[in-house]
């Protein structure tokens, strides 16, 4: 199969559906889990002029990158380009779950702290649990996160939202 070729099946098999859906992305996993050098192709699809795409594509890199962090590291960089600024939620999520599974440059890491922040004040409660979550993440390492961390841990705690309030009991579990 060609490069050309296993970019366009790759593609084609994150076509379809609508914002629920996941179109045909565990295929497209298992091929990728077959041949890792298409994790090249993934990363591309990232930039496609179909969102849906672009989503599913980064949602594959962020599911790839808890079992192979390797094969996605050299990608990274689409989690703290354009696409954090999305308007689309579903895009948003992949990327805030996906910042502390890698190993972030000194230099990146204002980047990938200042998405997380904004990420936790996002109107979509999903967003705004998991950026949290993932900022808590981050400050285990940076103490200085610490207090946006707590406060905001109790802000969820006290929400009437019960996805906020059940994401609250797993981050303050943890650290």
């Amino acid at each position: 199969m060609t490069k050309k070729v296993s970019n366009e099946t790759l593609r084609q098999l994150l076509t379809g559906g609508d914002r629920r859906s996941i179109a045909q992305s565990n295929r497209a996993r298992a091929l990728v889990e077959e041949n890792p050098d298409l994790m090249a192709d993934i990363a591309r699809l990232v930039d496609d002029e179909d969102w849906l795409v672009s989503q599913r594509a980064l949602d594959l890199l962020e599911k790839s990158a808890h079992d192979h962090p390797d094969w996605v590291e050299p990608y990274k960089h689409v989690f703290i380009g354009p696409r954090a600024q999305s308007d689309k939620w579903e895009v948003r999520l992949q990327i805030v779950r996906a910042m502390p599974l890698f190993n972030w440059k000194a230099a990146e890491l204002p980047r990938v702290k200042a998405i997380l922040r904004e990420n936790v004040a996002h109107p979509q409660t999903f967003v705004k649990a998991w950026a949290l979550d993932s900022l808590a993440a981050f400050a285990e390492k940076d103490s200085k996160l610490r207090p946006l961390v707590l406060r905001t841990l109790s802000e969820f705690e006290n929400s009437s939202s019960k996805a906020l309030q059940a994401r609250a009991r797993k981050i303050r579990q943890r650290i």
